[in-house]
């Protein structure tokens, strides 16, 4: 078995596309009606990143995407 890699790379596409619009300083509202979902969906998203990442706070998940150079 191969080491793991970071924790975002067992994310799904949606995943990391609501953890960058999070660490981005976007609403789960404005998420929401920027990629067409519900935000019951895009909270759940949100919901998994957490779990998968390990990280709860939307400023421990902005520090972890800036230090893997998820945003710009």
């Amino acid at each position: 078995n191969d080491a793991p890699g970071p924790p975002h790379e067992a994310l799904s596409t949606r995943e990391l596309e609501v953890l960058r619009r999070v660490a981005s300083g976007k609403t789960i509202k404005e998420i929401a009606q920027q990629m067409q979902l519900s935000e019951k969906t895009v909270a759940t998203y949100r919901r998994r990143v957490s779990e998968k990442t390990g990280l709860s706070s939307n400023v421990e998940l902005t520090r972890y995407a800036m230090q893997h150079r998820l945003v710009d």
